[in-house]
């Protein structure tokens, strides 16, 4: 497996005519700034809600959860895993910024899915270093959301462990489905 082969090619439209996609990013901040008036807020999340969730591209948090700038901190990662670096955020976002609650949020159809521990290996033999970080790929949903809750409700660095609940977004429908942690 060639990993940097198994990177989708950009579709044509995504690219501007001047440039790069990040050119296009870079465009639409331009426009974004014209307009922009500060809403005067500090860092502290008005819900006081930390929200950790995959990166896919599929899912609109604020838009799916009825949130506004300002309401949360988001973190994502690939799978919406609790690793030691979602510890590290979360750690920052209780005991600096005030969160209080806890919502772990996995979906249907992750990438994470269809993936081993060997992708790490096969990144080694191409690269010739093996990474640092599990891959963190899992097969059953439901238990990886489990065991993403229990990661958080045992971290010693957490002060605010017991509104801590996790959920299934379904990518065809939209809808949550909360997790049971027994």
């Amino acid at each position: 497996m060639t990993t940097s082969a198994s990177v989708p090619v950009e579709p044509e439209d995504a690219i501007s005519a001047d440039g790069t996609v990040t050119d296009r990013l870079i465009d639409a901040n331009q426009q974004y700034a014209a307009a922009f008036t500060d809403p005067g807020m500090d860092a502290r999340p008005v819900l006081r809600v930390a929200v950790v969730a995959c990166m896919d591209a599929r899912l609109d948090l604020h838009a799916a959860l009825g949130l506004e700038l300002g309401d949360c901190h988001t973190i994502r990662n690939a799978g919406g895993v609790v690793t030691d670096d979602v510890i590290r955020s979360l750690t920052i976002s209780q005991r600096a910024l005030g969160t209080r609650s806890v919502a772990l949020i996995h979906h249907t159809g992750c990438g994470l899915e269809s993936l081993t521990e060997d992708f790490r290996h096969d990144l080694e033999m191409e690269v010739g270093q093996r990474p640092a970080w599990a891959v963190e790929a899992f097969r059953d949903v439901e238990q990886d959301v489990r065991q993403s809750m229990q990661r958080v409700r045992t971290s010693p660095f957490l002060l605010h462990t017991d509104d801590v609940r996790g959920f299934v977004f379904d990518v065809k429908t939209g809808r949550l489905r909360e997790i049971d942690p027994a």
